[in-house]
This record gives structure tokens, C-alpha cells and sequence, in this order.
């Protein structure tokens, strides 16, 4: 939490501390999978509760219970300091691939809370794509059978626990780039899996580091090659 937003949130402790105010092991796991690959790696540890980096800039979620009440003035400067840099950073990084002919897969990593409203989500992983877009649908499928097949305890499932086409970063980026030349695919995780034994956590996050490498050499054909 920035320091000069500080006072905002004084009986926010439960709220900040909650998947409402972060994605417990995304930074370690999106860490692990840059490592890996060698990628360009981009992130933030503002809570979303100030801005919500993954929603358009007129979703009416943006700003949290927290914010949204604050004066257009004052909730634009929480863009311009932190959603606007963090968002045109990875934009303008993926427009120069492009331009230089690259075809780019973006993972954006999440985890997801285990029960909402309620409601206990039956996914351990969830791979997050637009179905229409080929590319990203034979990764994701190809992604998913090897992930589950390697690792027989998991439940690995496609567009689930949201749906990939929904208000977010990725979709944004899809409406600028061509289906041959981008890739966006939003990897969640359950947050159970942080919570476990160290042990467990890093095998796991292997697992989906090796299952990811072996999806994007199937698929290498597809990335860069025109839509049907």
C-alpha cells in the first residue's frame, strides 16, 4: 500500500490481507516461469484495492469500495502513478516484438481464491483463453493435457474459473494485436497450492513451467501462422 494512500485504509487490515487485496504466489510463480523462459517479466505489488491493473479503465470495478468515492481528481492520479506505467510498459513491450516480426505468447499469472460466495472452485489450475483465437486455443488445450497427464492429482481445467473473453488485460491487448501474432493466456492458480508445504509449491510450480515448455513446441506452427 502506497504510503500517501496509507490513511484510506486503516480498517482495511482483513480486506488487504484477503484475495481481495492480492494474488497470494503470483509473484513467486510468474518469477519462476520468467526464470525459466528467459522473458521479459513484468509486474506490480500495488493492492488491487487502490486500482485493479487487470480491468479496463471504464469497467465500474476499477476502484475498489475503498477509492471509489475519492474525487475524479484524485482517482486520476492513482492512474497516472500506477495503472497507466504498469499497463503501457507491457503494451508498448509486446507492440516493438511485433514490430520486429516476433509473434509473442503473454502469460499473465493469477491465483484464485478456493471457495467464493460460498462456492468451492473444483480447479486446482485454470488456463484462461479466447476460444476463437486458434492460437491460444491449441495452446491452452495442448497445456492442459500434458499438465494433467504428468500430474494425475491435479485438476487442470480450460476458461475456468472465469472466462477468458472477460473484461481484462489480455482482452484489451487482443483487440489491438492479430490473433497469429499475440497470445494472451491468463494462468491461475489455486490459492491452496502457496499455502502447502515449500516442497510441494516449487514442484508444482515446476510442473507447469515443464508442461508450458512442451505446449509451446507443439504449437510452434500456429504462433505466427495466419488464422483460418
Amino acid at each position: 500500500m502506497p504510503r500517501e494512500f496509507a490513511d484510506l485504509f486503516r480498517d482495511a487490515k482483513t480486506a488487504l490481507e484477503s484475495h481481495r487485496g492480492y494474488d497470494p504466489g503470483a509473484l513467486p510463480l510468474a518469477k519462476s516461469l520468467a526464470g525459466r523462459f528467459e522473458a521479459a517479466f513484468f509486474f506490480s505489488t500495488i493492492t488491487r484495492l487502490l486500482v485493479e491493473l487487470n480491468r479496463s479503465p471504464r469497467n465500474r470495478r476499477l476502484f475498489s469500495e475503498f477509492t471509489s468515492a475519492l474525487d475524479a481528481t484524485t482517482r486520476q492520479v492513482m492512474r497516472e502513478m500506477y495503472y497507466d506505467p504498469y499497463r503501457r510498459q507491457v503494451e508498448t513491450w509486446i507492440e516493438n516484438a511485433i514490430s520486429q516480426n516476433d509473434a509473442v505468447l503473454h502469460v499473465s499469472v493469477h491465483t484464485f481464491t478456493p471457495e467464493l460466495n460460498g462456492v468451492v472452485r473444483n480447479a486446482d489450475v485454470g488456463l484462461l483463453y479466447d476460444p476463437s483465437r486458434r492460437w491460444e486455443t491449441d495452446l491452452c488445450r495442448r497445456w492442459r493435457d500434458d499438465l494433467a497427464a504428468a500430474r494425475g492429482d491435479l485438476r487442470v481445467r480450460r476458461n475456468f474459473p472465469y472466462l477468458g473473453k472477460a473484461d481484462g488485460f489480455t482482452t484489451h491487448l487482443r483487440r489491438r494485436f492479430a490473433p497469429e501474432r499475440y497470445a494472451g493466456v491468463e494462468l491461475e492458480v489455486n490459492q491452496l497450492w502457496p499455502r502447502k508445504p515449500a516442497r510441494e509449491w516449487r514442484a508444482l510450480q515446476r510442473a507447469i513451467g515443464d508442461s508450458l515448455s512442451r505446449a509451446v513446441d507443439a504449437t510452434r506452427d500456429t504462433a505466427g501462422a495466419g488464422e483460418n
